[in-house]
């Protein structure tokens, strides 16, 4: 007699449970439709602002009028908790829309207010521009006709150049670490609750199939199918709407191995889900608690830096936000998988402690 094959069974359960996924209507809801209608819908309004936002240089005078004028303007946001390397370098990506640098002087004109632009965001440039010029005529320091006494300020500009950060660069990473997230947590959850209260799993007890090999086929059935979501994604993004891969083929391999370091981490919190869960009602409400703060507080819609300065500390260690800073970076920066260490490491370090929960969690029967 041959010799029973786990592997072979293993292969089995994958390519079954695959087949039960894709004809699942919430699955392909979850994993593709939900993010694909978010990127449509930010796709077509493409470059809508929301702020303008200005990094302070670090001698800039900020106790004058000038500046406590700017600040009532409600669509600026200034920066000033960035080192002059970071703000430099965020400008030439467009991930700030100018630098401004107040000085003061002991003769007329008494300001100059120099202010440095992007073409990577070209359009906030222009309503910055507009902004600071019709103030400065209505404050009556605009430049006046040689017979007139020397302006109080005046204004020097000044642009670098820079690749354009459109919305979809910034929204579809988002998207696509909610839709791992979503094929993750629900799926998994989903699965291993209705396997156990059906009796399936005590069945495959009643064969020679080890523990192990349900688990693994049924992980990878979910990781192939989020796999060929994300590369959907990615393509739509890529084609329809002119998502940035900077280094195009090489980026999109980088952005499918964190899309499965993703979705292998997120699997973990279904498995809590599925331990913690006493029947199917009960999932969506507790797999809910994981997945919807951090839907909402992990940069998918809006920068961390729009939250209050008392959550944004809690936004910043959700592992959704590890996932979603990472590609950002790789897609529009072209950062290779060593350059986004860090947020590799953070990601790591919740895939061990939240699988370290799920073994104490998890339920055979």
């Amino acid at each position: 007699m041959k010799k029973y094959s786990n592997f072979k069974a293993t292969l089995a359960i994958a390519k079954a449970s695959f087949r039960s996924i894709t004809r699942s209507p919430s699955s392909v809801v979850f994993t593709l439709l939900f993010p694909l209608i978010f990127i449509l819908v930010f796709g077509f309004i493409g470059g809508s602002t929301v702020s303008v936002d200005i990094g302070v240089a670090k001698n800039s005078d900020i106790h004058n009028q000038l500046f406590d004028s700017l600040k009532k303007i409600s669509i600026i946001n200034f920066i000033q908790d960035q080192s002059t390397a970071d703000m430099n370098a965020n400008l030439s990506k467009g991930h700030i829309d100018a630098i401004m640098d107040i000085e003061k002087h002991d003769t007329a004109p008494y300001y100059t207010v120099n202010v440095q632009y992007t073409k990577a965001s070209q359009e906030k440039g222009n309503i910055l521009q507009s902004l600071l010029r019709t103030m400065f005529y209505k404050m009556d320091i605009a430049t006046r006709p040689s017979n007139a006494p020397p302006p109080v300020a005046e204004l020097k500009e000044t642009t670098v150049s820079g690749r354009e950060y459109k919305t979809i660069d910034f929204i579809l990473p988002g998207q696509l670490g909610f839709s791992l997230l979503s094929t993750g947590v629900f799926g998994t959850a989903f699965v291993f609750l209705s396997l156990r209260m059906t009796l399936v799993i005590k069945r495959f007890f009643a064969t020679p199939v080890k523990k192990y090999s349900i688990v693994v086929g049924e992980a990878m059935a979910r990781i192939t199918f989020a796999l060929i979501g994300a590369a959907f994604i990615l393509l739509i993004g890529r084609f329809a709407f002119g998502f940035t891969l900077i280094h195009g083929f090489v980026t999109f391999i980088n952005m499918m191995i964190l899309s499965f370091i993703g979705v292998v981490i997120f699997m973990g919190f279904g498995f809590t889900v599925s331990g913690i869960a006493k029947n199917e009602s009960s999932v969506p409400p507790i797999a809910n608690l994981i997945t919807l703060p951090q839907f909402l507080l992990s940069g998918t819609f809006f920068t961390i830096s729009a939250f209050p300065t008392w959550l944004q500390p809690i936004c910043k260690v959700l592992p959704l936000t590890f996932l979603n800073d990472a590609m950002r970076r790789v897609a529009f920066e072209g950062a290779s998988l060593w350059d986004v260490n860090h947020q590799l490491f953070y990601l790591l370090l919740w895939g061990i402690g939240i699988y370290a929960v799920a073994v104490k969690m998890f339920k055979w029967e």
